[in-house]
């Protein structure tokens, strides 16, 4: 087991990001304002009624990008030294709010290039964050975690610069909009209603086959589809496979029967656009241990990955024809309420190793795939880091080749890809009061970052047989 030390990930990143992403040529000059509101292009804005030196926003990639890639933000225009404030915001489907500002100081030329210019105490983050702007952001009514729904519409980013560091800050200077996509051109995204099966494929541009990857969420239920998309995006037909509380599936998370899941490995097997012999499986908290009893039981899995996942079964019966696995004895007892009213859970569940409990674990000794175990250690939502631990003790007590296991300091439970705010806290369905899921925001966008790399890197290792290093994008 090795850490990554968070510090050091987003400063060599932020350092790639900006040889890699050119900057846009000369700005335009902005169109003399009408008796409407004044034209803007997208990617650079001026204040209204001033000259043509006004300040503006410099963007690149200039109007839209992958909301998982790097965004370069810059202002010109300022006076030498001037202080402003920048702001971002955008709504989700939902129309919730969600913002995040920092204070900066232009440099002598009255430029101000976030890759190159801390932030200065005060705002939503401190220091050099280029991306600060983005995995800052927080949601204006609390427990409101950022999800994507619908992933053919991109999220919509404001970008402000304001005047001063004052509370609030001053007159609005320049202002612009950027589209932050899901799907990259060409990934096709098509509905599955076979069987039982209710999920969504997305297939990659160009001629398959491609490595074939099935992903599970959690306790939230439904059909999240944005991670499946952008891993689709990097050349992986991907099924967001749902598994209840969705069009005709169980509505409560009581009994799951494993057959319903091999209906979906089949179906991707047999799938023209997958490239066999196998494919893999991600999940994150419920859905990954699914994933360990899918792989423990079925045929066709070569890679699996748990996202602070557990190797017991957790929160609901599971039946594969004459097996049985109970779920996971749970205390309430345990749980902690803060002043806040929010519950700290990690201590609820039982041990899987001691009594009746251990008919919990799942027999991951009977898979045929390889494991990587993905671990927040601040995750607080569970006990992620035992149950990597222990999934590979037992693993090893049958002979079986040792998992990979990567540690996050500082990092909570929703791991997601890169970019996504970390969430500190919202409802829980089966608790029914917002629940702490650990993390501290910039260690937490940093292992985002690069667990998303890892996730690629293992996939395309044990479903292609490619060397990590190759090249994931088309």
């Amino acid at each position: 087991m090795w850490q990554v030390t968070a510090r050091s990930l987003c400063r060599a990143s932020s350092r790639a990001w900006q040889r890699r992403l050119p900057w846009p040529g000369p700005s335009p000059t902005p169109a003399a304002p009408g008796r409407g509101s004044p034209a803007r292009t997208p990617g650079m804005a001026s204040a209204r009624g001033l000259a043509a030196v006004a300040p503006s926003i410099r963007l690149s990639p200039a109007a839209r990008s992958l909301f998982d890639e790097p965004l370069a933000i810059a202002v010109q225009g300022l006076g030498p030294r001037q202080q402003v404030t920048l702001r971002t915001s955008l709504r989700d489907e939902m129309g919730e709010l969600f913002q995040a500002c920092a204070r900066y100081q232009a440099g002598d030329d009255g430029e101000l290039d976030l890759a190159r210019c801390p932030a200065l105490p005060g705002g939503s983050f401190s220091g050099l964050e280029p991306m600060g702007l983005l995995w800052a952001l927080q949601p204006q009514k609390p427990f409101r975690r950022l999800v994507k729904r619908d992933v053919q519409r991109p999220f919509l980013l404001q970008l402000e610069v304001l005047e001063g560091h004052g509370e609030p800050p001053g007159r609005l200077l320049a202002q612009a909009q950027h589209e932050r996509a899901f799907l990259r051109d060409g990934v096709r995204r098509v509905p599955v209603r076979e069987g039982r099966i209710r999920a969504t494929l997305f297939l990659p541009p160009g001629n398959g086959p491609f490595p074939g990857i099935i992903d599970l969420y959690g306790t939230g239920g439904g059909l999240p589809e944005y991670r499946a998309c952008l891993l689709a995006n990097y050349g992986f037909t991907v099924l967001a496979l749902a598994f209840y509380s969705y069009e005709d599936l169980p509505k409560e998370m009581k009994e799951f029967h494993l057959e319903y899941f091999e209906e979906a490995v089949n179906y991707m097997l047999q799938h023209t656009q997958v490239k066999g012999p196998g494919i893999g499986l991600l999940g994150i908290s419920k859905g990954g241990d699914l994933c360990v009893s899918m792989a423990s039981f079925l045929k066709g899995i070569t890679a699996t990955i748990l996202i602070n996942g557990s190797v017991a079964n957790v929160g609901a019966l599971l039946r594969y024809k004459d097996v049985t696995i109970p779920p996971l004895g749970v205390n309430a007892k345990r749980i902690k309420v803060n002043e806040s009213g929010i519950a700290d859970i990690v201590d609820v569940l039982n041990n899987p190793l001691e009594g009746p409990d251990r008919q919990s674990f799942i027999p991951l000794e009977k898979a045929e795939c390889r494991f990587l175990f993905i671990v927040g250690q601040d995750d607080r939502n569970w006990k992620s880091e035992f149950f990597a631990v222990e999934g590979s003790k037992r693993l090893q007590a049958h002979g079986k080749e040792k998992p990979e296991i990567i540690c996050y300091p500082g990092a909570g439970h929703y791991i997601e890809p890169p970019f996504f705010p970390m969430c500190a806290a919202s409802k829980h369905l089966l608790v029914g009061k917002p629940v702490l899921w650990g993390g501290e925001p910039k260690a937490h966008c940093e292992a985002q970052v690069d667990a998303w790399r890892q996730i690629q890197a293992f996939f395309r290792k044990h479903l292609t047989g490619k060397p990590s290093g190759t090249s994931s994008k088309l």
